[in-house]
């Protein structure tokens, strides 16, 4: 049985985390101060810095909730669930406040003064995993090295983010992930398995 004091904490953990990511996606980190998060949370300011030391510990924190945020909605194995995960990205990044705060936040981080690539780092890991597991099941072509198209694909993501955001169309990131899985599956997996990967951009919802 949960505790019901440990269980309202977390809930206010949340909520403080949240509302951060709604103020850092409309305002960036040097306009989303520290009251407005709080005033977006409904806390007190003692409740905000009992779970968050400072506003970079909440940046981190929001950047580091990205695999949380899309991992659970995910349902298919091997390769297929490798697309499936940018599919699904592509579009939270259009509708989640909190995806789109932690990708501006990462982005922005090094003129922020935080410089910090612990979730590139995760999501490298997290993709290599699953990589490997692809490669156990015999999809991925002969030669190809997981560590290697994981490491491609989180700077082919940010990329491909950026860009959309600069040109002020990232409606269109399920269609260049599309695009960018169209040319990169024929090099990473094997003939039979890349004619069975489903590509419909309807799997990001």
């Amino acid at each position: 049985m949960v505790d019901p004091k440990q269980e309202r904490a977390l809930k206010t953990r949340d909520d403080i985390l949240h509302a951060a990511a709604s103020a850092f996606d409309e305002l960036g980190y040097k306009g989303a101060s520290v009251r407005e998060i709080m005033r977006r949370a409904g806390v007190t300011l003692g409740a905000l810095y009992f779970h968050f030391e400072n506003k970079e510990a909440l940046a981190r924190a929001v950047m580091l909730a990205q695999p949380q945020e899309l991992v659970p909605r995910l349902h298919s194995v091997g390769v297929q669930r490798m697309v499936d995960f940018s599919l699904v990205w592509a579009h939270q990044l259009n509708v989640n406040p909190l995806m789109r705060a932690a990708v501006r936040l990462a982005v922005e981080q090094q003129a922020l003064g935080i410089g910090d690539d612990v979730s590139y780092g995760d999501f490298e890991a997290l993709f290599a995993g699953w990589l490997k597991e692809a490669d156990d099941k015999g999809e991925l072509a002969r030669g190809v090295e997981p560590e290697v198209v994981a490491q491609f694909l989180v700077g082919a993501f940010t990329g491909i983010q950026h860009y959309a955001h600069l040109a002020g169309s990232t409606d269109t990131l399920p269609e260049r992930v599309i695009r960018m899985w169209t040319l990169l599956l024929p090099g990473v997996a094997r003939p039979e398995v890349v004619k069975r990967i489903d590509l419909d951009p309807g799997r990001g919802e």
